[in-house]
């Protein structure tokens, strides 16, 4: 077993040109796959419920959960460093908590992934139906191609992240620079001080699925192989850049549009702001399409067609039907997916972090205070997330 990872980090360290790399590059590119799964869909859902809950109060879920976000991710990053073998995040829950945790981590990592993809096609559908035919039309055809091109490219498994994650990330941040500098001056102060305590809790779990990156930990270890040491700071720096992103872009939409600003948030701010949608949730498919794909090669052990087939082709059929039954919209895919997936995922994390600590089998590059009043107030949130959004 040692030989075949020894040799699929090989292949990787190939297919993302890092053989022989710098500490500059590896720390760039693994904060450029942990930013590139952070900031997608939900960037565009934010503007949405802070307009319709008021910005401060959303200004306030993001720092709260992005500082929840970010020590699971520390935690999460530390279990990944105390493990030799490597694996997805089933993987460490069946290592640390067995089976039942295994399989719950399963359930939350596929149906979280499959709420993204599902929002993804959504948003790029919509996006591109608004940007050449001036309305809504043909969100779902565009919606099915842009899967099925994503489909070959996810293919090609790890090798895709080194031509489009890093370009695409740094793309992202330069766009987003422009847009701030360019619209400031349209911002209406006035638009950012509205606020409606009836929706207090609306935007919890759209900005809990805009944060989430649980599953971009273990690329960033591989990516990181021998340069562990910049584990936490490559977690920290890009929580904070998606922190500062999201808040920026959400100041000059909702200071722009105030309360008529749509569930896509794009969509009404001209062609470059849609163009930065879409390349936000190009990025992020890429990331997590990638990660659940070696979920189900390196824990699952399915072949590599069945885990591409399931990873790219049942979200087309799911789109398919929520399109065609008009069931969900954006932010409540959004929301649904991030609070359901989010929530499980954080809690399964937290419990595996104290066998990690006695049962890992190696010393970890970080050390995170693990007392359980900590991990219990950590939980007792994504819990009452769960409630809050089910009930």
């Amino acid at each position: 077993m040692r030989g075949v990872l020894v040799k699929e980090r090989r292949e990787i360290f190939n297919a993302l040109g890092l053989r022989g790399s710098s500490d500059r590059k590896r720390f760039i590119t693994a904060v450029a796959v942990l930013v590139g799964t952070c900031i997608g869909a939900g960037v565009l859902g934010i503007p949405y419920v802070a307009a319709q809950t008021g910005f401060f109060i959303t200004l306030i879920y993001i720092f709260a959960i992005g500082g929840v976000v970010l020590l699971v991710n520390l935690y999460l990053g530390e279990i990944a460093l105390r493990t030799e073998a490597k694996h997805q995040l089933p993987g460490y829950a069946e290592r640390y908590i067995g089976k039942w945790g295994s399989k719950l981590m399963e359930f939350a990592t596929v149906f979280g992934i499959y709420s993204a993809i599902v929002a993804y096609m959504l948003g790029v559908g919509e996006s591109f139906s608004f940007l050449f035919f001036g309305n809504g039309s043909y969100t779902t055809l565009i919606g099915v191609l842009f899967g099925v091109g994503m489909s070959g490219i996810i293919w090609r498994g790890i090798k895709a992240l080194k031509r489009f994650e890093k370009i695409g990330v740094l793309i992202v941040l330069v766009l987003l620079a422009v847009i701030f500098f360019v619209f400031v001056d349209n911002v209406t102060w006035s638009n950012l001080y509205s606020s409606n305590i009836s929706k207090l809790f609306l935007p919890f779990g759209v900005v809990l699925f805009a944060l989430l990156s649980f599953h971009a930990i273990p690329e960033v270890e591989i990516v990181l192989h021998k340069r562990e040491k910049f584990m936490k700071s490559v977690i920290i720096t890009s929580i904070l850049i998606s922190i500062v992103f999201y808040i920026l872009f959400t100041l000059v939409v909702v200071g722009f549009k105030g309360v008529e600003t749509p569930e896509v948030a794009t969509l009404v701010l001209g062609p470059v702001f849609i163009f930065l949608g879409i390349l936000t949730m190009f990025t992020s498919y890429l990331a997590i399409g990638n990660a659940l794909q070696e979920n189900f090669i390196l824990d699952e052990r399915y072949k590599k067609k069945k885990a591409w087939f399931l990873t790219t082709i049942i979200p087309i059929i799911i789109f398919l039907i929520i399109q065609l039954g008009n069931l969900f919209s954006f932010t409540m895919i959004l929301s649904i997916g991030g609070v359901v997936a989010g929530g499980i995922t954080g809690i399964l994390i937290l419990l595996m972090v104290k066998e990690a600590k006695k049962h890992g089998d190696r010393k970890p590059e970080y050390k995170m205070p693990s007392s359980w009043i900590l991990i219990t107030i950590l939980c007792s949130i994504f819990i009452i997330g769960i409630l809050l959004e089910l009930f």
